[in-house]
C-alpha cells in the first residue's frame, strides 16, 4: 500500500488525486471576451481555463461559453449540451480557447442564464455526471445587475455552485465577485499573474469535496488506465498499464470537523496485467480473450489495445492511449449494444459476426464470437469474456501418469508459455525465481507442497508432453538424414499445443538461423502470450486440418538489406472423440524462401513422371508466373523485388479482373487507434491565400507575445521565482513545442483487405487492354492457402490503375451541421458526444445536495493553515496424423466449464 499526499499527487499525476478527492461534476466555464480583457488579462484567462480543464477527468462533463455583448459557444457543435471531459475534448477546447479574441462590451447576465439552463436541462434529463454542478466565471469585473439570474435559477436551494475568478490586479470589482461566489456556495479568487493560476484554480476542488468530507463518505475510487512513466523509460518494450484504487483522507479533529478539511488521499497502484492473469487463458480457445472496460466505455485492458506507436526507432505512448472507447476496438458492435450494457453494469451475453485483423492488418479472420459480460463489484469496471464459435467449447483431458508426463516434460526441446499461469509463483518469495516449467515439476513431485497450481491445466500439459514426445526423436532423425544443401535452406520445425506447450528443433546451427526472433519474446506474434495464440497457430486453426498455411516473413522491413526472407508453413492438428472435434495443436516448419522457389521452379518444368519435361514452363519469356497467398501477397515471382508485395501493387489489371470475377473480395477494415500526420484543416478545399496584411498581423502578434514574456520576466510587479519564469515560458511556447514534437496525431483510418473466395479454385480469362488482350490462368495449389497465377507479360495493361492496400484517414462531420453552408462546417469526431447519452451508475454514497454548514463561507480557506507536508511437408503431414491418433486414444472430451 502506498500513501500519496497532496503535493506528491499534484506533481506526479494530478488526475488521480482529483478523482479520489472529489465526486463527478458538471462544469460550465463562462469567460469574458469583452474589450477590457485584451492583452495580458486575456492571456491569464486562457491559462486559467486550460488549468481548469486539466482538473477534469472522464467522469466529468464540461462546456465553455464566451461572452461580450453577445454569447457564443466556443465550439458551435456543442451548443446547449455538456460533453464528456475526456482527453480529446479537453485538448479540443484548449485549441479553441487559444483562438479567442476580445471585442465589445461584457454582458454577463445572458451567459449566466445560458449556463444555468444547460445544467438544469441535463439534471432533469438525468444526463451528465448526476452529481456536483458548478459554473466557473472568469472575468475582470461585472457591472450589471445579475441578482435576478440567481433568484430565478439557483436560489434558495443553491444546487449550482458559482466560482469566480477575477483576472488582473484591479480590485474595483472584487466585492461584487466575492458576493457572487459567497451567495452561491462557491469560492472567490483573484488571479493576477500566470503563476497564480495553478494554486488558485485548485481551491475549487476543496470546496466541492466539503459535503463528502462533512458527511464522512468514503467512496473508493478506481482510475482509468495509465502508464508508469518510470517503468516505460527503463523498459520501453514492455509497457505496463496500471490503475489506482484510492480514497480521500479527512481531518477528524473536533475543532475542524465541521470545516470539511481534506488532508489528502491514500491509494495503491494495481497492474492490469496482474488482474488479467486471473482469466484462464487455456479455457478461452484459440481466438478467445478477456477484457476490462470502465463505466465510461473506455478500455482498461484488451488484446487489441495498442497504447504505443513507433516514431522512427523509438516506441512512444499515444496521447489518447487511456481513452480508447470499447466501440473503437469492438467496432463491429454497430448498435453499441455491448458497449451500452457494459456501461450500465449489466450481466448478460450476445453474439456477433466479427472481422479480426491479423499480421499488422494484412489479413483478416471471419469469426462468430459469443460475448459474456458482467460488472465487477465495488468498482466502476466490467469484465468481458469472448469465445469464438468452434473453439473453447470442449477441453481434451487425458489419463497420463505423473511419472510418464514428468519424463517427457524434461526434454530440452520443450518450453511453456511464460505468460500463462500454470502455478502461482509471484506471492511466495521462494517461488519468484522459478519458471513455470520448474514450478510444475516441483508441484508434481511433491517437492514443494505450498505451490498452488491449476491442476486441470497441468493435466493438459502432461497429456500434450506425452503425445508430442516422439517429435524430438523424429526431428533428430530428419536432421541427420538431410543433405548439406538442405541444411542451408530449412531452418526449423516447431509444434504448439492448446496448453501453451511449444516444441522446436533446429536443422541449422543457431548462428545460421535466418529469423532469429521467431519463437522468441522479441516476436510476440509468434509465441503464446496472455492475450493471444501464435499467428501461425491462429491461421492454421481456420483452415482445414492437413491444409498448410504459408506466410512470408520479413518481407516488409528486413533488418538488413542482405537478410533472406523466410517462409513459415503450418497446419492444424484436429482431434475427434465421440464426434466432438477440437484443435489440439498446430505443427509447422520454417524454411528459406530460396528453397521454396527452387522447389517451385523445378516442379513447373516437370509435367509428370510419365510425360516428363513440360513443353512450356514458368521460366519461359512469354509466361509470367506468380505464387500468391489467399490475401494476395506474392511469395514467388521471377523478379525478387516483387516478393512480399501485394499483387495489386504489381499488376493492377490482373487484380482488378480477379475482383470482378469474384475470385477475390475486398473487405473494408477500420483502425480507430491509428496515428496520422496532422493536416491543416481549412473550410475550403482550396488552399487559402495568405495576404501580406494577414502575415504582418501574425508576425506582430508573435512579437507582442515575446515582448510580453520579456516584460513578465523583468517587471518588478511580476516578482517571480525562477520556476515561475519557466512556467510562463511553458505557457507561451507550449502550443508551438507540442506541434513541433508530435509529428503524428491520433486518427481513424480505413484500409482494404483482400480475401480469396475458396469456392473458386480454378479459373481463366482475358483482360482487354486496348490494343491487346492479357490472358491469364489461376489455380489453387492443393492442401494450401496458395494460388498459382500464369499470365501473358507481353500485353501492356498499364491503363489499369494499381490497387494499393493503403490506409486513408476517416473524416467526420456531425449530422447536425449538414444544413450549414460548407464553409461553416466543422469536422468533429462523432464519439465526442457519446458521454452524455448514457445514464451511468452512481456511487452509493454520492452527495448531490449541498448541506448547510458553517464552512460554506467563500473565503474559508484563506484563514486556514497550509495542508500537511525442413522436413518435407509430407513428413509434417505424417506427424500431424500420428499426433491426431495419439490424442484420440489417450484423451477424452469434457464440456467446457460454464462461465
Amino acid at each position: 500500500m502506498a500513501i500519496f499526499w497532496q503535493l506528491h499527487w499534484i506533481l506526479q499525476d494530478l488526475s488521480r488525486y482529483i478523482q479520489a478527492a472529489t465526486s463527478p461534476k458538471d462544469i460550465v466555464i463562462v469567460v469574458d471576451t469583452s474589450g477590457s480583457m485584451k492583452g495580458l488579462r486575456m492571456t491569464i484567462a486562457k491559462h486559467t481555463i486550460s488549468t481548469i480543464l486539466d482538473t477534469l477527468g472522464e467522469n466529468d462533463f464540461v462546456n465553455i461559453i464566451a461572452y461580450s455583448d453577445y454569447i457564443h459557444y466556443i465550439e458551435p457543435c456543442f451548443k446547449g449540451i455538456l460533453v464528456q471531459a475526456d482527453r480529446d475534448n479537453r485538448e479540443h477546447f484548449k485549441q479553441l480557447v487559444d483562438e479567442l479574441m476580445v471585442k465589445g462590451v461584457g454582458v454577463v447576465n445572458q451567459a449566466l442564464t445560458e449556463a444555468f439552463q444547460i445544467l438544469k436541462q441535463f439534471q432533469e434529463a438525468r444526463q451528465g455526471s448526476l452529481c456536483n454542478q458548478a459554473i466557473m466565471l472568469i472575468t475582470d469585473g461585472a457591472v450589471e445587475d445579475y441578482e435576478p439570474v440567481f433568484e430565478k435559477y439557483n436560489w434558495p436551494d443553491r444546487k449550482v455552485r458559482v466560482f469566480t475568478y477575477l483576472i488582473g490586479r484591479e480590485v474595483t470589482f472584487a466585492d461584487r465577485m466575492k458576493w457572487i461566489a459567497c451567495n452561491n456556495k462557491g469560492y472567490y479568487t483573484q488571479i493576477s499573474t500566470l503563476a497564480d493560476a495553478q494554486e488558485n484554480v485548485m481551491e475549487y476542488l476543496h470546496v466541492l469535496s466539503r459535503p463528502m468530507v462533512i458527511n464522512h463518505d468514503h467512496d473508493i475510487t478506481w482510475t482509468e488506465a495509465y502508464m508508469d512513466s518510470k517503468l516505460f523509460t527503463s523498459q520501453a518494450q514492455s509497457l505496463m498499464l496500471l490503475t489506482t484504487v484510492a480514497m480521500p483522507v479527512f481531518s477528524k479533529k473536533n475543532e475542524t470537523r465541521s470545516h470539511g478539511i481534506l488532508l489528502g488521499v491514500v491509494g495503491s497502484d494495481v497492474a492490469l496485467r496482474e488482474l488479467m492473469k486471473l482469466a484462464p487463458r487455456y479455457k478461452l480457445g484459440v481466438h478467445g480473450y478477456a477484457f476490462l472496460n470502465t463505466n465510461n466505455g473506455y478500455i482498461l485492458s484488451h488484446p487489441d489495445l495498442r497504447p504505443l506507436y513507433r516514431d522512427g526507432k523509438k516506441l512512444k505512448p499515444k496521447p489518447n492511449y487511456n481513452s480508447v472507447d470499447l466501440s473503437e476496438v469492438e467496432w463491429e458492435d454497430r448498435a453499441e449494444t455491448l458497449r451500452t450494457a457494459m456501461i450500465n453494469g449489466e450481466t448478460g451475453s450476445l453474439s456477433m459476426d466479427v472481422k479480426v485483423p491479423l499480421d499488422k492488418g494484412k489479413r483478416v479472420l471471419f469469426l462468430t464470437n459469443d460475448y459474456f459480460f458482467t460488472d465487477i463489484s465495488d468498482t466502476p469496471f466490467s469484465l468481458g469474456v469472448v469465445l469464438s464459435r468452434g473453439h473453447g467449447e470442449y477441453i481434451l483431458l487425458g489419463n497420463t501418469t505423473v511419472e510418464e508426463g514428468l519424463h517427457d516434460l524434461l526434454h530440452p526441446d520443450l518450453t511453456l508459455a511464460s505468460d500463462w499461469i500454470y502455478c502461482i509463483t509471484d506471492i511466495d518469495p521462494d517461488h519468484r525465481k522459478l519458471s513455470q516449467l520448474e514450478a510444475i515439476v516441483r508441484f508434481l513431485t511433491g517437492e514443494d507442497p505450498d505451490l498452488e497450481c491449476d491442476e486441470e491445466l497441468v493435466r493438459e500439459v502432461l497429456l500434450d508432453a506425452v503425445v508430442t514426445a516422439p517429435m524430438e526423436a523424429y526431428w533428430t532423425a530428419m536432421a541427420l538424414n538431410t543433405s548439406d544443401e538442405s541444411e542451408q535452406v530449412v531452418d526449423m520445425a516447431f509444434l504448439g499445443t492448446r496448453a501453451g506447450l511449444l516444441r522446436s528443433s533446429l536443422f541449422v546451427g543457431s548462428e545460421k538461423v535466418s529469423d532469429k526472433k521467431f519463437l522468441t519474446p522479441e516476436d510476440e506474434a509468434s509465441i503464446f502470450t496472455m492475450d493471444h495464440f501464435p499467428l501461425w497457430y491462429r491461421q492454421a486453426a481456420e483452415h482445414p486440418a492437413g491444409s498448410f498455411v504459408f506466410n512470408l516473413r520479413s518481407a516488409e522491413a528486413p533488418e538488413s538489406p542482405g537478410q533472406p526472407m523466410v517462409v513459415t508453413a503450418s497446419t492444424a492438428v484436429a482431434v475427434t472423440v465421440d464426434k466432438k472435434t477440437a484443435i489440439a495443436a498446430a505443427v509447422g516448419v520454417q524454411m528459406r524462401l530460396e528453397f521454396l522457389q527452387r522447389t517451385f521452379w523445378a516442379a513447373t518444368r516437370q509435367c509428370g513422371t510419365v510425360e516428363g519435361p513440360c513443353p512450356e514452363s514458368c521460366q519461359d519469356s512469354h509466361l509470367d508466373c506468380f505464387v500468391i497467398d489467399n490475401n494476395g501477397f506474392i511469395l514467388i515471382s521471377e523478379r525478387s523485388q516483387e516478393m512480399g508485395r501485394f499483387l495489386g501493387e504489381v499488376d493492377g489489371a490482373l487484380m482488378t479482373q480477379l475482383l470482378s470475377m469474384g475470385v477475390f473480395s475486398q473487405v473494408t477494415m477500420y483502425d480507430y487507434q491509428a496515428m496520422c500526420k496532422p493536416s491543416n484543416h481549412h473550410h475550403s478545399a482550396a488552399r487559402p491565400l495568405v495576404s501580406p496584411i494577414s502575415a504582418l498581423l501574425t508576425a506582430t502578434r508573435w512579437l507582442v507575445n515575446e515582448l510580453l514574456l520579456l516584460l513578465l520576466e523583468w517587471s518588478a510587479w511580476g516578482s517571480w521565482r525562477a520556476d515561475s519564469k519557466a512556467e510562463a515560458k511553458t505557457v507561451f511556447h507550449q502550443s508551438h513545442k507540442h506541434k513541433k514534437q508530435d509529428m503524428l496525431q491520433p486518427c481513424d483510418t480505413q484500409y482494404p483487405v483482400f480475401v480469396h473466395q475458396t469456392a473458386i479454385q480454378e479459373t481463366n480469362g482475358a483482360i482487354e487492354c486496348g490494343a491487346c488482350q492479357k490472358i491469364f490462368v489461376m489455380q489453387q495449389i492443393p492442401s494450401s492457402n496458395l494460388l498459382l497465377l500464369v499470365t501473358d507479360p507481353t500485353c501492356d495493361c498499364s491503363i489499369f490503375p494499381l490497387i494499393l492496400q493503403e490506409a486513408t484517414e476517416v473524416k467526420y462531420i456531425l449530422p447536425i451541421l449538414h444544413d450549414m453552408p460548407a464553409e461553416g462546417r466543422v469536422e468533429v469526431k462523432e464519439t465526442s458526444l457519446r458521454g452524455s447519452d448514457f445514464e451511468k451508475p452512481r456511487p452509493a454514497s454520492l452527495t448531490v445536495s449541498i448541506p448547510p454548514s458553517p464552512t460554506e463561507h467563500c473565503d474559508l480557506f484563506s484563514s486556514l493553515p497550509p495542508h500537511s507536508d525442413p522436413p518435407p511437408l509430407g513428413a509434417a503431414s505424417d506427424l500431424r496424423s500420428h499426433l491426431q491418433d495419439s490424442w484420440s486414444h489417450q484423451g477424452e472430451f469434457l464440456p467446457e466449464l460454464s462461465l
